[in-house]
């Protein structure tokens, strides 16, 4: 595997290839009706060419002067693609000049046998360009360990590239060209992860180098990292490596770009996070990393005056990052947590907009100042027996309540009303939400990215629904309180509108009402095990069991004692808990939606937050929590109003 001179070594042959591909995928489906994939595919492709110009292009050409004719004439073929394609009108790349200029300008200096420093710097901006119109990337959450890595290369790729990669593997003196040496640095240095991944993806054409589609994707990210290692292997630890580099900047980039962005004395960083990446990823699993990592590149943009793109990484630091360990945190120093969240959205303000740099450098020095307590709090990201079994339980009980209420409410009306028959509905909503829930998580880690800002509208959205239909069935509850009203109703209605539909509707109330919280209660469970090691799973699991079982009590109590309660009176309790639970539902959704930056946000001139009703201090929370009492207080005039006239 990898085993002839990757991609941007046999350069005839991708051009070969590159060219047939295009030509025909012209010819035959064309760029107005290629799906998204396929003009992403494109896309890649564009990119690595420009990537193969800027890694060989010293073999072609020296201080003006050609020296290899053949690599020399690669070159103009490849700049010629590049022109032909970014020219475009149609497909991914339709009316974008600035790709188009980019690609005239290297074919121009390779025409003009422009110097390499040159030609690297424009086939850069070049693949940047490009990079930036796909959409990111799916990485695995880790790599596999790095003895299973090995046994894969040996097994695969050592036969050409030799035992340690060095281009020396038995049958490398039967193959033309010869196989890469991954433990030349200069080439490595322009090499990106990306393209290795791209080349163990999908071969090369017209070579011994097959395609290896056939290993899970975790498995080509894994050998794409151990073949980019190889050059750097001997890369000293630097004493300070916080660079803010994330894992898809050190995918998408060589070294030499990545250089380029830092200071110098960061330049020792780079190479040790290639030859280390396992630490990429352990950053990209830590919060509290997370949530540092992004505040630093919205700085940098808000310097840049990318006002938009620092207020969704504002954004994102707090939902991707802060919000993971919210439950984690509150169990060491809650004052400390609600301080860091109102000063997270005190900076998110500030870096959307153009600010007096004193005001926003405080704020910043703030919070980063409040990180590093919060990690020292949390003690290396590993809490005690106690602080886990008590986080476990709260989470459960604090997601599960508002889920179990909706669904009992729903159950006992049934019962109350004869209908037991239709339970099965609300039994397949809430079991659809759990299975859904989990199917969900379970597409986040390996198929799809959910960023923490969808995330929240997903919930946000559900949190309004479920709170707007609660508070319809409230009201209408309400006006069943009366036991000759409720009568009157089931013999005119009640077992028509359950067979028309009805049914389903319940269903989905139970579903929306569970699902919103399924997927919130994994995350923060999966969170809160990235802070205990193995031996404190037990802890964890015992938090849950207890949680489980205080849900299952409290089901079993309210089904038992409300069923007994007569029906004017069932009616008129469950009427304030609907009313309740919209209630906070309400609050919650905004809330929601103010995090993911749906809503904004106006702070009250008080700081205050009630999480278990979804309350806070922001005007717009507020004032759709009136606006749910206010409604329901009209209602009740109306209804006081109208038996008032029938009585008269």
């Amino acid at each position: 595997m990898l085993a002839r001179r990757i991609s941007p070594f046999n350069f005839r042959n991708i051009a070969i290839k590159a060219t047939l591909f295009l030509i025909t995928s012209s010819f035959i489906t064309g760029y107005s009706t290629a799906s998204p994939a396929e003009d992403t595919a494109k896309l890649r492709q564009l990119a690595q060419l420009a990537e193969y110009i800027g890694v060989d292009y010293s073999a072609a050409v020296d201080m003006g002067q050609v020296v290899n004719a053949g690599e020399y004439q690669e070159m103009v073929e490849f700049s010629d693609l590049l022109v032909n394609r970014s020219a475009s009108k149609q497909g991914a790349l339709k009316g974008n000049e600035a790709i188009a200029n980019q690609a005239l300008k290297l074919q121009q200096a390779i025409q003009n046998k422009g110097n390499v420093s040159d030609i690297r710097k424009l086939s850069a901006n070049l693949r940047e360009s490009l990079l930036k119109l796909m959409p990111q990337l799916s990485f695995p959450q880790q790599l596999l360990p790095e003895t299973e890595v090995n046994t894969l290369f040996q097994e695969n790729c050592s036969t050409c590239h030799g035992i340690s990669g060095e281009g020396n593997g038995p049958l490398a003196a039967q193959l033309e060209p010869q196989p890469t040496d991954f433990t030349n640095k200069e080439r490595a240095s322009n090499r990106s992860i990306l393209g290795l991944f791209d080349a163990i993806t999908n071969g090369i054409d017209e070579t011994a180098m097959p395609s290896f589609a056939q290993m899970a994707e975790q498995q080509r990210w894994s050998l794409a990292f151990y073949a980019g290692k190889l050059a750097f292997l001997s890369s000293q630890k630097p004493a300070g490596e916080d660079l803010s580099l994330s894992l898809q900047e050190m995918i998408n980039h060589n070294p030499t770009q990545l250089m380029a962005k830092i200071p110098r004395e960061g330049n020792l960083a780079v190479e040790w996070l290639r030859a280390n990446p396992e630490r990429l990823f352990v950053e990209q699993q830590n919060p509290l990393a997370i949530t540092r990592k992004q505040l630093k590149l919205a700085f940098e943009e808000n310097r840049k005056e990318n006002y938009s793109e620092a207020a969704n990484l504002a954004v994102s630091a707090y939902l991707d990052g802060f919000e993971l360990v919210e439950n984690s945190l509150d169990a060491h120093d809650t004052e400390l947590r609600k301080s860091m969240e109102a000063n997270m959205m005190k900076l998110r303000q500030l870096l959307s907009h153009s600010q007096k740099s004193d005001e926003l450098d405080e704020a910043m020095t703030t919070i980063l100042h409040q990180l590093d307590e919060a990690e020292r709090l949390l003690d290396g990201s590993v809490l005690s027996g106690g602080t886990l079994f008590t986080a476990s339980l709260v989470i459960l009980l604090r997601e599960g309540l508002e889920a179990l209420l909706v669904v009992i409410a729903l159950m006992t009306v049934l019962v109350k009303t004869d209908r037991k028959d239709a339970l099965k509905y609300v039994h397949l909503g809430w079991i659809s939400a759990l299975i859904a829930g989990g199917a969900t998580w379970v597409a986040a880690q390996s198929l799809i990215t959910i960023s923490g800002a969808n995330r929240e509208v997903m919930e946000g959205v559900a949190a309004l629904l479920a709170a707007l239909v609660l508070l319809y069935v409230g009201i209408w509850m309400h006006s069943k309180t009366h036991a000759d009203h409720w009568q009157a109703y089931i013999q005119k209605h009640i077992n028509a509108n359950l067979k028309a539909g009805t049914l389903w509707g319940l269903a989905a109330l139970a579903f929306v009402a569970v699902y919103r919280e399924v997927f919130e209660t994994v995350l923060f469970y999966e969170a809160l095990l990235t802070q205990a090691v193995t031996t404190q799973y037990f802890q964890v699991a015992g938090g849950f069991m207890l949680g489980m079982a205080l849900l299952f009590i409290l089901a079993w109590l309210l089904i038992r004692y409300s069923v007994k309660l007569p029906i004017s009176k069932f009616f008129a309790s469950t009427t304030y808990l609907l009313l309740a639970l919209s209630f906070v539902l309400m609050g919650k959704a905004v809330i929601a939606l103010q995090e993911a930056a749906v809503i904004g946000i106006s702070p009250l001139p008080v700081h205050f937050e009630f999480g278990w009703i979804g309350v806070k201090s922001t005007w717009q929370g507020l004032f759709a929590q009136a606006l749910i009492l206010f409604v329901f207080a009209l209602f009740i005039l109306q209804s006081k109003f109208r038996q008032k006239s029938q009585q008269k």
